[in-house]
């Protein structure tokens, strides 16, 4: 007998299209062994409340769909933390690098996951602690970027960055991007970072607005360990995590960014090319 396959399905409720795209994966799999599940939240604002499902982070998974962007797809990542589900993305976006369905191609990527005819990419994860008062406390995962950088205050911040136990520079800037191959595309692109491919093993280091020739972009091996040591005297100072939570930071702390232990598995299509995808979503 075979096993009921259970699938989380996560609305990003500011989409407009989203009620009429969980109406087609409703549709689509009403007659076939699967079972869905959407947080209680949306599942009552869709008025879908026999979906809904209570701590469904908690609940066994064989996959989740994110419903929007990218940003909504690292929000699910969040939200499960450590306990790895493979994730796959419906974009309703606009430019949509991780979300790998278009909206036009719904129901064959769909009948795709059910036939198992895709592949997990197994996409860098980050992992942050905060160093304070000689204590190290985990903070958070991350799939796109750990950022330092200050809240509502103009004024620059002093840090202090080490890779490992080599301390190389002291500078001052608007904050320094720790970011993942996946995330290359992101944050780290703004601020002038390079594009790397998601099979590359490696971190990238991306200072913003920096106040020196003495600092630039910088790839480091996967096995590396970044210290981000906060000596700026005001308060008003975060380390976000890829832009979805973020924790206030102190003079003295140190942020200690490495690579994860775990994976983020994304639900990939062999007929998508990372090479052509840029092409389309970056330079056209």
């Amino acid at each position: 007998m075979s096993k009921t396959m259970q699938i989380a399905i996560y609305p990003n409720l500011d989409k407009s299209d989203v009620r009429s795209v969980v109406a087609r994966i409703i549709r689509f799999f009403s007659d076939k062994d699967v079972h869905l599940m959407l947080p209680k939240k949306e599942a009552i604002a869709l008025n879908l409340s026999k979906f809904a499902t209570d701590e469904i982070e908690k609940q066994p998974a064989d996959m989740a769909l994110s419903l929007g962007g990218d940003g909504t797809l690292l929000g699910v990542c969040q939200r499960y933390g450590a306990n790895i589900v493979p994730l796959c993305g419906v974009n309703l976006g606009t430019v949509g690098f991780m979300a790998d369905i278009e909206p036009s191609e719904l129901e064959d990527c769909l009948a795709k996951i059910l036939s198992g005819n895709y592949y997990i990419e197994n996409r860098l994860l980050l992992a942050a602690w905060l160093r304070r008062c000689g204590k190290d406390i985990f903070l958070s995962h991350a799939i796109n970027d750990v950022v330092v950088t200050k809240g509502g205050v103009a004024r620059m911040l002093h840090l202090g960055l080490s890779i490992n136990e080599t301390h190389l520079v002291d500078y001052k800037a608007d904050g320094l991007i720790v970011s993942t191959p996946t995330g290359s595309t992101a944050y780290s692109l703004s601020a002038g970072g390079p594009i790397m491919n998601p099979a590359i093993q490696a971190l990238l280091v991306t200072p913003i607005c920096a106040h020196t020739f003495s600092i630039r972009p910088l790839v480091v091996r996967d096995s590396d360990a970044v210290h981000v040591h906060i000596a700026s005297v005001h308060q008003d100072i975060l380390v976000t995590f890829d832009g979805q939570e973020s924790v206030p930071l102190l003079p003295g702390d140190e942020v200690i960014v490495r690579k994860a232990k775990e994976s983020a598995k994304i639900v990939k299509f062999e007929d998508k090319d990372y090479y052509k995808e840029l092409l389309t979503k970056l330079w056209n």
